[in-house]
């Protein structure tokens, strides 16, 4: 359990704790209810107190968030490449292949299966919040929540600045100009529940797209999202007429090339969602990509 506190200010004396809680450390209604059934879960200078207390100046207001009990998830022990992990996120470097959340398929070998062994073995109830979801065939960089008020600020950070994601990805072909930005809708293409396309009524998508490096017919390209909508940038690098190398959705598969679509989560940066810290994050291109462009170091992103 996380205890967040907070001193109050002349300017909040006579307020209710659970006015604070909200407005002050943002606390969502059901995060303010789950602190209620917590013993010690809202204290006032250390006492327990109810949301209708009303705080005076210089007294501490101590809140716990976290959660009590485990999610759904079945925990299957896996392996894990962990770069950060506190009492409020970790960051994971996630292979290909590996599905984030179950599904069809994949109910018992996903990055929430091996998190929910990971914290069984520690005793530590686990619910999975993942924040920024990677597709099955792509690696790098993502995070994850590990208690609700985290996984809020979190999101709430996904689509701005504070938040920011670069890929690397292998495209077929030459983009059309060395840098440019993609404002192109996307939604679902008729007849297909998993197939996105670019259409006038899909919601807004933009990505921004630099060509590092080109050889044999493909571009090595880093993009950077300002939106993330399902397939973003697979979608509009075919959009683009320069699909992702080894894309069966969207390009052309081909496994003797490479057995997936060649996208990597490369960096990641966030401000932390308790202490507000700036976190930056990379991830080196991986083996099967980077033999595509066997002569090209990237040391910038």
């Amino acid at each position: 359990m996380r205890r967040l506190v907070h001193q109050v200010t002349r300017s909040e004396e006579g307020a209710r704790a659970d006015t604070l809680l909200r407005a002050v450390l943002g606390l969502s209604g059901s995060a303010v209810k789950r602190a209620k059934t917590i013993p010690g879960g809202l204290t006032l200078d250390g006492t327990p107190i109810l949301v209708s207390a009303q705080v005076k100046a210089g007294q501490t207001l101590s809140v716990l968030v976290g959660d009590t009990e485990d999610g759904s998830i079945l925990p299957v022990e896996g392996p894990l490449d962990l770069l950060y992990e506190d009492e409020d996120i970790l960051i994971l470097d996630k292979p290909a292949g590996v599905a984030v959340h179950p599904g069809p398929g994949h109910y018992e070998d996903t990055v929430g299966n091996f998190l929910a062994y990971r914290f069984r073995q520690k005793g530590v109830p686990f619910v999975f919040r993942p924040v920024n979801r990677l597709d099955r065939g792509t690696s790098g960089l993502m995070a994850v929540a590990l208690h609700a008020y985290a996984h809020q600020a979190l999101k709430t950070q996904l689509h701005s600045p504070e938040f920011r994601r670069i890929y690397l990805a292998v495209c077929e072909g030459d983009l059309p100009a060395g840098r440019g930005v993609v404002d192109a809708p996307i939604g679902r293409s008729e007849g297909s529940a998993l197939r996105r396309c670019v259409c006038p009524e899909g919601a807004p998508a933009r990505t921004h797209y630099q060509v590092l490096n080109r050889a044999k017919g493909r571009s090595l390209v880093r993009l950077e999202l300002e939106t993330g909508r399902t397939h973003q940038i697979r979608v509009h690098m075919a959009h683009l007429g320069c699909p992702l190398t080894g894309d069966f959705l969207y390009g052309t598969e081909d496994k003797a090339v490479i057995g997936r679509a060649a996208l990597h989560s490369a960096k990641l940066t966030l401000r932390h969602p308790v202490t507000g810290e700036r976190l930056a994050f990379a991830s080196p291109l991986p083996a099967d990509m980077a033999c595509l462009f066997p002569h090209r170091e990237i040391t910038e992103l």
